[in-house]
């Protein structure tokens, strides 16, 4: 069976989004960090960056979230990276761009506000966080304009991938009010079955 490390509140939780979309079987090991299990000699072994996620599926180990969902979409459902060249292509631009631009002021900004203590808070990290994900907000909107789908009337992995972003944002209290297409189209991602089983598991 397919074993995912990290809980589903953390970048794992893509991944179990992936798994739920694919219809696969799994068991779930959650780390504790607080006690650095993920930092431990045994978790090391198999992932080095002393991070979550890590899959197993039977004696295949891959880590990174991202590249996870590809191979678990390579593997178990390639419909959702597209049917044509020019779609595999524009699914994998805005895979690498929720990775690259989307999500690191979103998790700098995470980082400052819930794991940093107060006093010891980064102010210059907090403000271009605060510039940047609106600017990135503002772009993603515009590429949704007239669609369904980012990349067009089918939900993808890229869709995915930008959802799990954009729900961090949603945590930090930016209102999405201003940005009526990624709203319509996150509310429509969001559920699905896949997200909302994820959702529940907490």
């Amino acid at each position: 069976m397919i074993k995912i490390y990290g809980s589903p509140r953390s970048s794992a939780g893509r991944c179990y989004v992936m798994l739920e979309e694919c219809g696969l079987q799994y068991e779930t090991i959650p780390l504790d960090m607080s006690k650095k299990e993920h930092k431990s000699e045994e978790y090391l072994k198999i992932n080095p960056n002393g991070k979550v996620p890590t899959l197993i599926d039977g004696h295949y180990v891959i880590w990174e979230s991202a590249a996870i969902n590809y191979y678990l979409a390579q593997k178990y459902k390639p419909e959702l990276l597209g049917s044509t060249p020019e779609e595999k292509g524009h699914v994998e631009q805005w895979n690498i761009w929720s990775m690259v631009e989307f999500q690191p002021p979103m998790v700098d900004l995470l980082i400052q506000m819930v794991f940093v203590p107060e006093p010891r808070r980064d102010t210059a990290v907090i403000e271009k966080s605060k510039v940047r994900i609106p600017e990135k907000l503002a772009l993603l909107d515009q590429a949704l304009e007239g669609k369904e789908y980012i990349t067009g009337s089918q939900f993808l992995l890229s869709d995915l991938n930008l959802a799990s972003v954009a729900q961090i944002g949603l945590s930090l209290g930016f209102d999405y009010k201003s940005f009526p297409h990624l709203t319509k189209w996150l509310e429509k991602v969001k559920a699905r079955p896949s997200f909302q089983k994820v959702a529940a598991k907490g």
